[in-house]
């Protein structure tokens, strides 16, 4: 055999142990196989499911096992265009939804549908379509939530025999015509408008409630203090009274005290403007003799001593009994040595004498004259004027004066002589 035969023999050996080495490599290479995390694998052996890879390293039969191409076991997110959808109402909204769904049987994926992608997208919005056409615009507006869980379950439960499980399905954004957003605008505007008002109005009432409790508050404050004050007032006033009552009765105050105080009283009544006459009771004449009697003893000698009541034989005449019952009696004030004494009782005398000559219409009687002091210190009764004139009575006077003719005839009446005061 020559050299070139050798080498020709040497070169064909050589192509044949590298082609099968090559052989060798690429039936490794397809009978061994690394499937990532996450990820399923089909395997079919001669056409026909065989098993499904599960992560990791996996040997496979070179040439009479194919492996299909792996699937993601993953929750996937997949955002579907819009899509235009008719309420109930008639307005054609548009509708972007988001399906959430993951892959839990790569078998069931890959023999029971065809492209599961498309299906999940077409079966979406159909579904989308028969749950928005049962609403309004307001309602789909409105009910997002609502239209999610409808759409969930409805998704979950047709593509359950695909292997695929649908968690969550999101409208991401609906859009109504322009002339709808326009008009929508507009009520969300009046709505804010009136929102605002009740605020308003609100706020008002709880002022307005709150001024009238603080108010209401004060006003019973005021009150409860006008009332303390009056009752402190009261009882002050009760204290003040029963002292004075008190020192009065342990005082023991005699009749020349309260004739000398009924004396001081006595011209202030007939100062009144309001007083047309004024009666001076018929105890009067009792209170002159306490007084006459209370200063005469505090001394025959004394200052006091000619300040008695005239008497039938003091030297005085006894008023004629004719006369009226007021007719003044005489003191006689000659033999009066003390200034202060002096000046009081005739200051009361004088106030008295001033109020007796004031006239007083209607009166019938004769007007009674004050007594006039004589030079010798003793008093003199003036005769009393004859009375005036009267007009001859009427028929209706003379029918008066029958039932009044029990009266008397020296007008006095029940409580004692009547006087004059100012007209």
């Amino acid at each position: 055999m020559t050299d070139v035969e050798v080498l020709v023999i040497q070169i064909i050996v050589a192509i044949i142990v590298a082609i099968v080495l090559i052989f060798v490599l690429v039936t490794l290479f397809r009978s061994v196989r690394i499937v990532p995390q996450a990820t399923a694998g089909i395997v079919e052996r001669l056409g026909r499911y065989h098993k499904t890879l599960m992560p990791g390293l996996n040997l496979l039969v070179p040439f009479i096992d194919r492996l299909r191409p792996l699937i993601d076991m993953r929750e996937q997110v997949v955002s579907f265009p819009p899509q235009p959808v008719i309420t109930e109402d008639n307005l054609v909204v548009s509708i972007d939804t988001v399906v959430y769904f993951q892959v839990t049987d790569a078998r069931a994926a890959t023999y029971e549908i065809a492209n599961y992608l498309s299906a999940v997208e077409q079966l979406t919005t159909t579904t989308l379509r028969n749950v928005v056409g049962g609403l309004n615009l307001e309602e789909t507006l409105t009910s997002r939530d609502n239209i999610n869980s409808q759409l969930r379950s409805v998704l979950d439960e047709a593509t359950g025999k695909w292997g695929i499980r649908v968690s969550r399905v999101e409208l991401k954004a609906i859009d109504p015509p322009a002339s709808i957003q326009d008009s929508m605008e507009k009520q969300m505007r009046a709505e804010r408008d009136r929102r605002a008002l009740i605020l308003t109005a609100e706020g008002t009432k709880q002022s307005a409630i709150l001024t009238a409790e603080g108010t209401k508050q004060a006003a019973i404050l005021n009150a409860e203090g006008s009332a303390r004050a009056q009752v402190l007032n009261a009882e002050g006033q009760a204290k003040a009274i029963q002292t004075v009552f008190t020192a009065i009765h342990e005082g023991q105050p005699d009749n020349l005290l309260l004739a000398y105080q009924y004396l001081q009283t006595l011209p202030k009544i007939a100062e009144s403007p309001s007083n047309k006459m004024w009666f001076i009771p018929s105890e009067f004449t009792e209170a002159l003799r306490g007084i006459g009697e209370g200063f005469a003893t505090r001394g025959k000698g004394g200052p006091f001593a000619g300040f008695m009541p005239p008497s039938a034989g003091g030297g005085a005449e006894a008023p004629d009994a004719d006369a009226p019952a007021a007719t003044a009696r005489t003191i006689d004030y000659a033999d009066l040595s003390d200034d202060s004494a002096d000046a009081a009782v005739a200051e009361a005398e004088a106030e008295a004498a001033k109020a007796e000559e004031r006239p007083v219409p209607g009166l019938t009687g004769a007007p009674v004259v004050p007594p006039v002091a004589s030079g010798d210190g003793s008093s003199a009764d003036v005769a009393p004027a004859p009375p005036a004139a009267q007009p001859a009575p009427t028929s209706a006077d003379e029918a008066s004066g029958t039932n009044n003719g029990a009266s008397g005839a020296d007008g006095r009446g029940a409580d004692g002589p009547a006087h004059r005061s100012d007209g």
